[in-house]
């Protein structure tokens, strides 16, 4: 292989284009069948998703053969299989359940009250009612229904069983209501909160450990028939390499349409599934079912620097200094964004999404945006700093 091709073809495989990833491709992998042989564990295999029993989850925790074996099947689930799994009767206690609804609700009252409009990510405003941070404000809350709630055996083996020791928990209440409409076809967090110009800044590995470091999941707060627009899926879809960019793509959109699957749930029933399964919130076509799940977003330990380090002031005193080395020629505007890059957070998340929500994408602008922002508008020291305190602000809880 000559030196040109070499180049060409290692640049193809770490940056990935805005039309990469083939539908032939794509559908070899999704077009596939999970029998019960494969997943002997399972309790039921249901339109590719693997059913497990609360009771049994519950039981293999306590042994140490069958918990390894029980969360081992799930990795395998979450990777190569289908990508998804559902905990029936995972919240054994539903009064436990209905007693995080009824806080849930008075929050959200409470939150309208006071004027607050929480959106959403991948739905249109209005469509439902959504708590960002709902797992402080339910702690705040109810302390009490808030430990029974999370004692929840379920939640804590799935999330280990992916993630690890050391994971962080979090949550976001969504209650879909009657004539809300479905959610655009996704993956999640953290490649699936960006844009397809922003993914192809990031080689292709990240592409491929952005999965790792999040399990998704759901809590059902009440009895989810089809028609109330329980989330749709379609399995094995994590398994294709170029889905965070291609997934946007009209064509796959439209074979998702085509093609995706979509379960009842009941009250307590829990589901979880790598993020880079395509899924979306479904039309609740009801007339009185007012469709409120948990939406579980449990990370990695691993998503943090060795370091604390004070941003805020690192990037409001350095920011004098780049201004005057950008009016003498001592700096470029190219090695201006080296330092911001090394100063100030360059990630949106995490934020405080009621103070600090999405505006004109699907995350808020990075401390690092602002000050590149304020460096070419010529804002002056003092207004910069003033900025910089009230973005901190924003993002505290």
């Amino acid at each position: 292989m000559d030196a040109q091709t070499l180049t060409s073809r290692r640049s193809q495989k770490v940056w990935l284009s805005a039309d990469c990833g083939s539908l032939d491709t794509f559908k070899s992998l999704v077009e596939k069948t999970a029998t019960s042989t494969d997943w002997p564990l399972a309790a039921d295999v249901r339109k590719n998703i693997l059913i497990y029993e609360g009771d049994q989850v519950r039981h293999a925790a306590g042994v140490e053969d069958e918990r390894r074996a029980l969360t081992a099947e799930w990795v395998e689930a979450f990777t190569s299989g289908p990508g998804i799994i559902v905990i029936k009767n995972a919240m054994p206690d539903v009064a436990v359940v209905d007693r995080a609804t009824t806080v849930f609700e008075a929050i959200v009252r409470e939150e309208k009250e006071k004027g607050k409009g929480a959106g959403d990510h991948f739905a249109k405003p209005g469509a439902n009612d959504r708590i960002w941070n709902a797992l402080e404000k339910h702690c705040l809350a109810d302390p009490v229904n808030f430990a029974r709630y999370y004692a929840s055996t379920a939640i804590a083996m799935v999330s280990e069983a992916w993630l690890g020791a050391g994971y962080q928990m979090t949550a976001q209440m969504n209650r879909v209501n009657p004539g809300g409409t479905a959610q655009k076809p996704h993956r999640d967090y953290h490649l699936g909160f960006m844009s397809p110009q922003q993914m192809q800044a990031y080689p292709g590995h990240i592409h491929a450990v952005s999965p790792l470091l999040t399990l998704q999941g759901a809590v059902a707060h009440c009895d989810m028939p089809l028609e109330s627009g329980p989330t749709l899926f379609l399995p094995y879809s994590q398994t294709f390499f170029e889905g965070y960019i291609a997934f946007g793509r009209p064509e796959f959109q439209e074979y998702f349409a085509e093609h995706h699957v979509q379960l009842p749930l009941q009250k307590g029933d829990a589901v979880f599934f790598n993020p880079a399964v395509m899924h979306g919130a479904g039309n609740n076509v009801s007339k009185d079912i007012y469709r409120m799940a948990n939406l579980l977003q449990v990370s990695s330990a691993f998503g943090r620097a060795m370091e604390s380090t004070n941003r805020n002031r690192m990037a409001v005193t350095v920011y004098p200094a780049l201004i005057a080395a950008l009016a003498a020629g001592a700096l470029s505007r190219a090695e201006v964004a080296n330092v911001i890059a090394s100063t100030a957070e360059g990630y949106a998340f995490p934020t405080n999404l009621d103070s600090d929500p999405p505006v004109g994408g699907l995350a808020p602008k990075t401390q690092a945006r602002i000050m590149a922002d304020a460096i070419d508008a010529g804002m002056d020291a003092k207004e910069f700093a003033e900025l910089i305190a009230a973005h901190a602000a924003r993002k505290e809880a």
